[in-house]
């Protein structure tokens, strides 16, 4: 894990670009306290430790299904696996959790050093409790995500692409038809992929979506998440950008979802 001072820094953002309903602004300061958080997301064979250790059954195993994004699957499951009216590139695949990330044919050959996904907000909060830490809260995560910088726009400065260069793992092409992966990666990319950002911590934009310890909205059951994933495009969700934020219930799953830790100093 990195330690980082704390100290106080402007959180959210006033951007055009924001989503006033996920409540990003106003930029307001906030003071975080000294904590630890870690470089990288929570690997595959890191979890892998954590199950073969504790036994633990995660909720997508429990539930018996996760939702897979639909161009990762064989076009006979595709046809027959339900799908969320508003978000129909998404389906209920039986069988997917975090070593079957499509289903049961698929395994974690070569991707063993890739997020583990199919994680539920309780799954995330076992693990960091038995790996002696905890869930960093949204102003941690934000403050540690800048790495620095001063209300940027990503964790290294204003601009997706500096010098035509891919810094992180999202969508290129037409969502959700044809992604070109020009950045390198359909799909998840290793937990060290790209440059890290000022503070040393790798894909806090895109690559998987990150649980924070925090509830969404005050008074309401769904918890926080934080930094995008590979799925996310400016034509629908730019929610990259390092001030952005969203939710989900914390028994929710998917193809796209992780976490990583945080400790007190």
């Amino acid at each position: 894990m990195i330690a980082l001072p704390g100290g106080t820094f402007r959180m959210g953002t006033d951007d055009e670009d924001g989503f006033p309903e996920d409540h990003e602004g106003p930029v307001r300061e906030v003071t975080v306290a000294p904590f630890r958080i870690s470089a990288y997301c929570v690997s595959n064979a890191r979890f892998s430790e954590f199950v073969e250790a504790t036994g633990y059954r995660t909720d997508a195993e429990q539930f018996g299904w996760s939702y897979v994004f639909a161009k990762f699957l064989p076009g006979r499951l595709r046809k027959v696996a339900p799908r969320p009216r508003r978000t129909p590139w998404w389906c209920g695949v039986p069988g997917a959790y975090w070593r079957c990330p499509e289903g049961p044919e698929s395994d974690l050959e070569g991707r063993w050093d890739h997020p583990v996904v199919h994680i539920s907000w309780h799954d995330a909060n076992a693990y960091c409790q038995w790996a002696g830490g905890r869930l960093p809260t949204e102003a941690e995560w934000e403050y540690a995500a800048r790495g620095g910088l001063d209300q940027a726009r990503y964790p290294w400065g204003d601009e997706l692409t500096p010098g035509g260069e891919h810094r992180c793992n999202i969508w290129q092409g037409r969502f959700p038809v044809h992604d070109t992966a020009e950045d390198g990666y359909a799909g998840t990319a290793p937990v060290d992929a790209y440059l890290p950002n000022g503070h040393g911590l790798y894909n806090t934009s895109g690559n998987v979506w990150e649980w924070c310890a925090d509830l969404f909205a005050e008074g309401g059951t769904e918890r926080s998440m934080r930094g995008g994933s590979y799925l996310c495009h400016e034509s629908y969700c730019n929610r990259y950008r390092v001030a952005a934020r969203t939710s989900n219930t914390p028994d929710s799953s998917s193809g796209n979802l992780g976490f990583r830790c945080a400790a007190d100093v």
